[in-house]
């Protein structure tokens, strides 16, 4: 990847967000760090620019405000004097019951993973298309291949998001404009602390897979890799075995 290139990383504050911040940092990225949580936000920025250096901006902002999403966007763009690429890591997992039919946490999955990446990548697709350049990265998850029981909003709401990338790569593809979806396994982040789930990673390796990924214009990858054999498996096996066991 490039030195010199601007990247807005939106759910910047933690996980994913934050170590890709500090990787791309490093690579000589300048970068837009959004989420919500200012003060953590701070903590991700402070030693990227450590010395002065001001190669990470801040900008404090809940993703289920979507109207400022396109102004934000306008103003980030201005202050960092270009756009390269944007990330959109922001996403929530509440715990569910098993028998539990909670219609506002399953609109909050869907306002943070759906609608959120909406409101920030058509923003981001409109400037891509008009400079006929960029990179649109969302980050989706193993667990919007298929629905399941434990989990079924969080699943959907991934569906949504692959299936909405998958859009704007058929519309931007011939326009110069890369557009990746990654579908990371299980992640060491704040949102999944205390699960014991298989093949669970660091979000430092994550942070490695997706740029990976974006190195090589990927049109979807899974991080770590191992997944993509099991996800191919688990796409063949019919519906009604998953009604006596998460798989």
């Amino acid at each position: 990847m490039a030195t010199s290139k601007c990247a807005i990383i939106v759910g910047a504050s933690s996980g994913i967000g934050a170590a890709l911040a500090r990787k791309l940092a490093r690579k000589g990225w300048k970068l837009a760090l959004v989420a919500r949580r200012e003060k953590e936000l701070e903590a991700v920025a402070g030693p990227i620019n450590r010395g002065g250096a001001d190669r990470a901006l801040v900008f404090a902002h809940d993703v289920t405000k979507f109207s400022e999403a396109a102004p934000l966007f306008q103003e980030i763009v201005h202050r960092l004097g270009g756009f390269d690429m944007i990330v959109y890591c922001a996403g929530v997992m509440p715990p569910v019951a098993p028998d539990e039919y909670n219609i506002e946490k399953d609109k909050l999955v869907f306002d943070v993973n759906v609608l959120g990446a909406m409101a920030w990548l058509n923003e981001a697709a409109a400037r891509c298309e008009r400079q006929r350049s960029g990179t649109i990265v969302g980050i989706g998850s193993v667990a919007g291949v298929r629905g399941r029981k434990g989990q079924p909003v969080y699943c959907a709401s991934k569906a949504a998001l692959h299936t909405y990338l998958e859009g704007l790569r058929n519309r931007l593809g011939h326009k110069g404009v890369t557009v990746v979806t990654i579908k990371p396994g299980p992640v060491h982040t704040p949102m999944t602390e205390g699960l014991k789930l298989p093949f669970m990673i660091t979000a430092d390796q994550a942070a490695d897979g997706i740029i990976a990924a974006v190195r090589r214009r990927a049109v979807c990858a899974y991080v770590p890799i191992i997944w993509w054999p099991i996800m191919t498996i688990i796409k063949m096996i019919p519906s009604w075995l998953f009604r006596g066991k998460d798989i």
